[in-house]
């Protein structure tokens, strides 16, 4: 089991890295108060290859190995201090891209796939609701068969993407008796008569990742856009949090190194007492302990990608994963904080918008108490 990255994948990350650096920083403050989408940034991205990242070359993508997608995931987090976008990207990615690359038909990939990975289209995930958001299983949204299209009816709630997704994968139960069993997979596509994307929630940090509710009146959407057999949404569910939960906060491990070379840096040139304040005990360990998530998160990540890239199953090391990128992630941002003291407060040291973005990573995708109970589950724990 060998994690190193080849020279063609760390040189890939470091493109990648520099790309975010010189592409995507402008005025990031703004667009943060603003809530303002980067569009223009989507875009380059796309151009750049990364939305395509994992989809083979005939649908317009990379054709990358887990690995490497990861590691350019990480590049992009490490130069790109626009956590919002970096977010937008991966939902984009794991929500929609990868479950219609295997559950997809050949027509779907045909018709879907190029307009996703180009950057002309953006794709979002719908499965919470208002009384299903943890327990997802026990969704309301219904799919009726008429003819040779469903009529679905109902409502999504904290859709990544949802205000611009041109593509969105729903999901809904087309029999409430089967339970988990009665779910399935749609993809709807914007402008799809009865479908209306409510406007963005106002949210504490991600602020520059467009958020918010879809509504569903009878909207007609044609059997050829159903993913997979009826019922068959379990699955796809599944294998679609296998890869979020795996894989979605590459970008926060990128993170987590730009924000632990700005502290050491901090650290060395800010005095206090005649002496630099790195020479303190108490600022050094919190130092230390960031750079021991940092290694340990790195790892996690990298081990779920090796998994996949051998096409074996990662469902406990997904969560495994999910679960500690996000928590460490959060400690090291207030261990950021507490580092600059006062400054890293202000709104001007952009330190604290790490946090108020760390936060939310605890709880999408499943939140932790969630990932413990997967990871209890797979322990064999009743």
């Amino acid at each position: 089991m060998d994690f190193a990255l080849t020279p063609e994948q760390a040189q890939l990350k470091e493109s990648v890295a520099r790309f975010a650096q010189s592409e995507l920083n402008q005025d990031l403050p703004q667009r943060d108060r603003e809530q303002a989408f980067n569009r223009a940034g989507w875009q380059r991205c796309a151009e750049t290859g990364i939305q395509g990242l994992p989809v083979p070359r005939r649908y317009g993508g990379q054709e990358a190995d887990p690995l490497t997608t990861s590691a350019a995931l990480e590049g992009l987090g490490y130069g790109c201090r626009d956590n919002g976008l970096c977010f937008a990207i991966n939902a984009h990615l794991w929500g929609c891209v990868q479950p219609i690359l295997t559950f997809g038909s050949e027509s779907q990939k045909e018709r879907f796939l190029p307009r996703l990975c180009s950057g002309e289209w953006i794709g979002a995930l719908a499965v919470s609701e208002r009384e299903a958001g943890s327990d997802a299983y026990s969704l309301k949204t219904r799919a009726a068969r008429d003819g040779d299209r469903y009529l679905l009816t109902g409502s999504k709630m904290f859709v990544t993407n949802g205000p611009v997704a041109d593509l969105i994968l729903v999901f809904a139960t087309v029999d409430p008796a089967k339970g988990a069993h009665g779910i399935t997979g749609f993809l709807v596509e914007k402008g799809t008569p009865g479908l209306r994307a409510g406007p963005t929630i106002e949210k504490m940090g991600l602020r520059t990742v467009p958020m918010g509710e879809l509504t569903l009146e009878s909207c007609a959407v044609p059997v050829e856009n159903r993913i997979g057999a009826e019922g068959a949404g379990l699955a796809l569910f599944n294998h679609a949090m296998e890869w979020e939960r795996g894989f979605i906060l590459a970008g926060a491990v990128g993170a987590m190194q730009r924000q632990l070379e700005q502290c050491r840096q901090h650290a060395r040139t800010r005095r206090q007492f005649g002496q630099p304040i790195g020479a303190f005990q108490l600022v050094s360990s919190k130092l230390v302990d960031m750079q021991l998530r940092l290694e340990a998160a790195r790892l996690l990540l990298y081990k779920v990608a090796w998994l996949k890239s051998h096409k074996r199953p990662a469902l406990m090391e997904a969560s495994q994963a999910k679960l500690f990128i996000s928590e460490a992630w959060v400690q090291s941002c207030q261990d950021a904080m507490q580092i600059h003291g006062g400054y890293g407060y202000l709104t001007e040291s952009e330190v604290e918008r790490d946090l108020r973005d760390a936060l939310a990573s605890r709880l999408f995708s499943g939140t932790s108490e969630i990932q413990r109970q997967v990871i209890a589950h797979w322990l064999g724990l009743p």
